[in-house]
């Protein structure tokens, strides 16, 4: 009896074991996700994807998959009034789609001049046909700041801000700020909006909204206002109405230090010997963008000994400013600038140590330090600008102040 008892236990033990087994072994298969890209799913064809190289044209790149001139030639004609083949570019991506049987026979071509636009050529029916699409965008808004813990570059990207939008801030600030002397801690607040196309592949970013940055102890803000609705003109103003686009700029190089500033009496680090400085000194690499700081007219441009290249303009019968150093020259002597318009390159001409623009300011024919002086600013909004404005920025300045808890 015991025995019997026994071998039913056993029994029962690798009944039970083979059902574990089994339980394990079943397998869950997921259906596989079709892809659909540019209106084809591409599970019905053979898709090659490859980019326009030097030398490429329609025609090579037809002729590479079998399809000789006649052909192409029919093609060509059957779609220009859609699609001009000539347009394809050096370093376009496009993609060819062959059918799934044993011809493997091309039968759509798709070009890509940019992220957002793609054209289609359809060759499946007797009559080639092409057409032109442009993927949807969304927008979507988003808000940052805090602290400074490094640059702006840095910190937007580890925000993962495309760097772009560190351009078009310093460019807001240009006349209020110079952006090498932020410093660690110094808070800020920025809104913005970001561009996605099919809702989910990051396009950049589409506007600035409003910011604010923290600047020697004082809090400098930017919104956007159109002044004008039949211009469609853009200017920033700060929170009182205040413009930020001042007659000059702060620096003549983004994102550069000061090395030597203006002085009657300093060593000369080329001629070991005390004399006035009379300058600026901003030290970057060498073939750095310098930009006017104001409009005006190129008075003198050249070469001496000491300056090495230079550019002087004269902004008006108050004001003029030099450039000194420069490894290129960019403009020529009559020629009319504008304010933040590339002039020269860094360079080290001259009587120079290393790399930098020695930046030189007169006031009424004096060489003045520009660091000291109060220089003119732009227009403020008044009246019913101002009151528009003020109201347009009362939700926006709310919600920086909420960002860095002002």
């Amino acid at each position: 009896m015991k025995k019997a008892v026994v071998i039913i236990i056993i029994l029962f033990s690798i009944f039970s074991c083979k059902k574990t087994e089994e339980k394990v072994e079943t397998k869950i298969t997921k259906p596989k996700t079709k892809k659909v890209e540019f209106g084809f799913n591409y599970a019905d064809f053979n898709v090659l994807q490859d980019t326009i190289q030097k030398g490429d044209s329609f025609g090579s790149i037809f002729q590479s998959q079998n399809i000789g001139d006649k052909k192409v030639y029919d093609i060509v004609e059957q779609v220009k009034d859609s699609f001009d083949v000539r347009s394809i570019r050096y370093n376009k991506p496009y993609t060819l789609l062959r059918s799934k049987n044993k011809t493997n026979k091309l039968e759509v071509f798709i070009y890509q001049p940019d992220a957002l636009t793609y054209y289609v050529v359809d060759f499946r029916d007797s009559i080639a046909s092409a057409y032109k699409k442009v993927k949807p965008v969304t927008f979507k808004r988003k808000i940052i700041g805090g602290v400074l813990k490094s640059s702006l570059s840095e910190t937007l990207g580890n925000e993962s801000v495309e760097t772009a939008l560190a351009n078009r801030i310093t460019k807001v600030f240009s006349w209020s700020i110079d952006f090498f002397k932020l410093k660690k801690g110094d808070r800020y607040g920025l809104i913005f909006t970001e561009r996605f196309i099919n809702n989910k592949v990051y396009d950049g970013v589409e506007d600035l909204e409003a910011a604010f940055f923290e600047y020697k102890g004082k809090i400098i803000y930017a919104f956007p206002f159109e002044k004008d609705s039949l211009s469609g003109k853009i200017e920033y103003y700060d929170d009182q109405g205040r413009t930020l686009k001042n007659f000059f700029l702060k620096t003549p190089i983004k994102f550069s230090r000061i090395t030597s500033r203006f002085t009657m009496n300093r060593f000369h680090p080329v001629q070991h010997t005390w004399k006035a400085h009379k300058g600026t000194d901003y030290a970057a690499p060498t073939g750095t963008p310098i930009s006017t700081t104001a409009s005006g007219v190129v008075e003198a441009t050249g070469y001496t000994a000491g300056n090495g290249n230079f550019v002087k303009v004269k902004h008006n019968g108050t004001y003029s400013t030099q450039y000194l150093h420069m490894s290129r020259i960019l403009v020529r002597r009559g020629q009319r600038v504008t304010q933040g318009q590339k002039i020269g390159l860094v360079g080290s001409t001259g009587l120079a140590s290393g790399p930098h623009v020695c930046y030189r300011f007169w006031k009424n024919g004096v060489q003045v330090d520009a660091l000291r002086l109060n220089l003119p600013i732009g227009e403020s909004l008044g009246g019913n600008d101002r009151t528009r404005f003020l109201n347009q920025i009362e939700p926006l300045k709310r919600e920086l102040d909420s960002i860095g808890n002002l």
